[in-house]
């Protein structure tokens, strides 16, 4: 399969598993992932994602070989689904981590844009050249987490951003030796996993909602998280 999923120990692993191509995402990619995202949605179960692939880079982008002889309409079904993949991901209740040992291009970095944190490796890097290969992408997840200019610079000059520069940059939340990377993530999934799954699911909640508002609304969506609490009797780990 393009994508492969397990499940073991509440821990659910989405490997992109196209290394022949270069982890490049395709149709079948993306309704794979699509698939996926639900099949976690409805395993209670499962307590982390860890979106991860096999082969030397992450993902080298979209399949461009695929869209040759597609016609306008199957070319916008095809990025409208990308578009629906990677919100897959991001929409997950539960924390998802993508964990990156190579180049991640394009289609590559919205999908570990789209996890909550992204664990590294000094092979990782990013790179955004949709505009210099004549098409549009990339542009709302990365200025986001980046800051505008530094997206433009990327997207502008299509320039590779290393594993170091994007911890510097806060799109890498831990960059690690490969040698380390397993007991770095064995130590993740030990606090997340002993954590109540449900207040980690409404703290997800209430920064991916809270960072689009004021500091008010914002606040309002934390109170409200706390009532559910209450009203779950699940507050003070109590559940």
């Amino acid at each position: 399969m393009s994508v492969l999923y397990s499940v073991a120990q509440g821990v659910a692993t989405v490997t992109l598993n196209r290394p022949e191509s270069r982890n490049a995402l395709n149709l079948e990619m993306c309704d794979r992932l699509i698939a996926v995202a639900r099949e976690c949605l409805s395993n209670i179960e499962i307590k982390l994602v860890l979106v991860r692939a096999n082969g030397p880079v992450f993902c080298a982008g979209a399949d461009l070989k695929e869209r040759q002889g597609m016609s306008e309409v199957q070319v916008r079904e095809r990025r409208m689904k990308g578009f629906a993949a990677y919100a897959a991901l991001e929409a997950l209740p539960m924390p998802a981590i993508a964990v990156l040992q190579g180049p991640a291009v394009g289609s590559g970095c919205e999908i570990a844009a789209a996890c909550d944190f992204i664990v590294a490796t000094p092979d990782a890097s990013f790179r955004t050249p949709e505009a210099l290969r004549g098409t549009i992408g990339a542009t709302q997840r990365l200025p986001r987490i980046l800051g505008k200019r530094l997206a433009k610079d990327l997207m502008f000059t299509g320039r590779t951003l290393s594993a170091e520069e994007a911890r510097e940059a806060g799109l890498v939340a831990r960059l690690v030796s490969a040698l380390e990377l397993d007991e770095v993530l064995s130590g993740i999934k030990d606090e997340i996993l002993k954590a109540p799954p449900g207040s980690l699911r409404l703290a997800k909640r209430c920064i991916d909602h809270g960072v689009g508002l004021d500091p008010q609304g914002a606040l309002e969506i934390e109170i409200a998280a706390i009532e559910e609490q209450f009203a779950a009797g699940s507050w003070m780990g109590r559940k």
